[in-house]
């Protein structure tokens, strides 16, 4: 049995192993240099495939269709080596979709004149079947292109390897094993093909695809002892030189070890000289470090630096360095600038703290003032129903002046009493007790407290509500709502207007409006009418003033009896307003309302 057959069973063995390596790198496909260096091996796989069937054909027609299988590799493996290696070592902004379509017009051009070789010789200037070996193999006499591709090759494969010795020299000391074994595995095929291309062996065998069993070899090592393509040692040390938390490495024996640029900020005196000096010398202005660094395997709180000229405080971390399989071979130290943070923080707490004073103040101030302001005019109420018996006792003609006082002074009472129940409402006090209460109560009630103000004007106010409507609302809400939505109207309409009142049901609420044919709104009073917390007060038809709180409180009251707010509005033709509530519930479940659907601003 001829020895080649053998030599073909190893390049099989050489193509698995390509192929194998194909696959770890597709695993990782996620990362661009893991792509590069699975199609590297992938094309190659086609080189060694190609020799291991031409070192077994048996004449040249054979050998010729397998050369072209193992040209797809011979062309294309240098690319991607260089491709890979361009990323391996941080130039990965190099490797532009322009500059690959560059890099493959070589190999495409080669591979043309290559299979037109017959065509032109230009490539071999002459084809044949040496047979001293003891069986064929293909020999030739190169031609000029072929002296092209050569130069191309190396080229490539010189500038790749003067870019990994230049990484290795510049590399942190763990990371020098992972670049070595990549330097040896390149030099693994392509070492191979210039032992061969110079003649030193004097051997018919082209032993360049038997170079990738040596390059499968230490290529498996890298990956599998060292993550090799889970991130390439040049894109690890970038990012471990620009985090902005300070990073320091310690081995077992608390030896300083590594450290990033942000940890020199942080810990006062830290220079590359230190590195290989104990915990005791690099830590000995931090005994809190240098103790937790010795006595507790894993360390994580907030502590106080002292350095420079102001305390600051740090979130440290300690915590294992752990090998393959979970050995520890060291400690990390790990520590995070919090000063910004915790003075926030307190910040935050002092305003708390001060908001919390000064609401409390304002609402007992609110409180104090508000009922100082009811109780006199509780008592002008009292005087005014007094003086009303008097006149009526004794006769008069001031019948119609005390009659209006009263309405006046009636209306101011009710004023402060919806202030009373605002205020209520936005410190926390309102009680909310919801009621079947039939609409046309509470419309009539609200119409005949707001008469006087419309026969001033000469407004109608007609209701079209049916007395067989019913809703269920807080009884003092709905008034203030129907109150302060009807005294709008009458603000806004002018003399001799008109406003109406309609009430239907949609699906569970009842839906009341209230319609004038008053002056209307404009769009930019539109847009913050109910949507601004305070909205400012505008002045009536007939000069009327207000103090601004009266939509903003019917907001807050129509959410809290579950139901919504809006309106409708033409400038000289009148507004509509609208506002929703629940309809009575089911006898069997009527109960008062816990969860309730926000309105329109709130």
């Amino acid at each position: 049995m001829n020895y080649n057959l053998y030599l073909s069973a190893l390049l099989m063995a050489a193509t698995c192993c390509s192929l194998m390596l194909a696959y770890l790198s597709y695993k990782r496909r996620n990362l661009p240099i893991a792509v590069s260096y699975g199609l590297g091996m992938f094309v190659s796989s086609f080189y060694t495939f190609g020799y291991a069937f031409e070192i077994v054909s048996g004449n040249l027609d054979h050998i010729r269709f397998w050369l072209r299988i193992e040209y797809i590799g011979i062309l294309l493996g240098p690319v991607f080596f260089f491709l890979m290696v361009l990323q391996y070592t941080g130039r990965e902004a190099w490797v532009r979709k322009r500059n690959v379509i560059l890099l493959l017009i070589v190999p495409l051009f080669t591979f043309i004149a290559h299979i037109t070789n017959e065509w032109h010789h230009l490539y071999y200037k002459s084809m044949m079947i040496d047979n001293s070996a003891g069986f064929p193999l293909f020999s030739f006499e190169k031609g000029p292109l072929y002296q092209v591709h050569v130069l191309f090759s190396y080229t490539l494969f010189f500038i790749g390897v003067f870019f990994l010795i230049q990484m290795f020299r510049r590399a942190i000391p763990r990371m020098k094993k992972q670049i070595a074994l990549m330097i040896i595995g390149s030099w693994g095929p392509f070492g191979f093909s210039l032992v061969y291309l110079s003649g030193v062996l004097h051997s018919p065998i082209d032993i360049s695809p038997f170079g990738f069993i040596i390059s499968g070899v230490f290529y498996m090592w890298g990956i599998f002892q060292f993550n090799m393509l889970r991130l390439a040692p040049l894109a690890w040390q970038k990012v471990f030189e620009s985090m902005q938390d300070a990073v320091i490495v310690f081995d077992l024996d608390h030896v300083l070890t590594s450290f990033n640029r942000s940890a020199r900020g942080v810990i006062e005196g830290l220079h590359p000289k230190n590195i290989g000096q104990p915990a005791s010398l690099v830590l000995a202005d931090y005994p809190l470090l240098l103790e937790k660094l010795i006595e507790q395997p894993s360390f994580a709180s907030k502590v106080q630096l002292s350095g420079g000229q102001s305390n600051k405080f740090y979130n440290v971390h300690f915590s294992l360095v752990t090998h393959r399989g979970g050995k520890p071979i060291g400690r990390m130290l790990l520590i995070s600038d919090v000063t910004e943070a915790i003075r926030a923080e307190d910040k935050l707490r002092d305003n708390a703290r001060q908001l919390t004073e000064l609401n409390t103040f304002k609402d007992r101030m609110f409180s104090v003032v508000a009922h100082d302001i009811r109780d006199p005019i509780a008592v002008l109420v009292n005087l005014m129903d007094l003086l009303e018996e008097e006149i009526q006792d004794f006769g008069g003609d001031s019948e119609e002046i005390v009659q209006e006082m009263r309405q006046q002074i009636q209306n101011t009472f009710a004023l402060v009493e919806g202030l009373l129940e605002w205020f209520r409402s936005q410190g926390g006090g309102q009680v909310f007790h919801p009621v079947e209460r039939n609409l046309t109560h509470s419309v009539e009630a609200s119409i005949r407290l707001l008469r006087l103000r419309s026969e001033n004007k000469q407004i109608q106010i007609i209701s079209n509500i049916s007395s067989r409507i019913s809703v269920y609302a807080d009884k003092d809400m709905l008034d203030l709502i129907l109150r302060n939505l009807l005294s709008n109207s009458i603000k806004f309409t002018n003399s001799g207007g008109q406003i109406t009142l309609h009430a239907e049901r949609v699906d569970q609420h009842i839906v009341i409006s209230v319609s004038d044919t008053g002056k209307g709104i404009s769009d930019e009073q539109a847009r913050s009418l109910l949507q601004d917390e305070y909205p400012m007060s505008a002045t009536g038809t007939a000069g009327e003033r207000g103090i601004g709180f009266g939509l903003n409180l019917c907001r807050e009251f129509v959410r809290l009896n579950g139901g919504e707010i809006w309106f409708d509005s033409k400038l000289s033709q009148g507004s509509n307003f609208y506002f929703s509530v629940p309809v009575p519930p089911e006898p069997s479940t009527a109960q008062p309302l816990f969860s309730m659907k926000a309105g329109i601003g709130a």
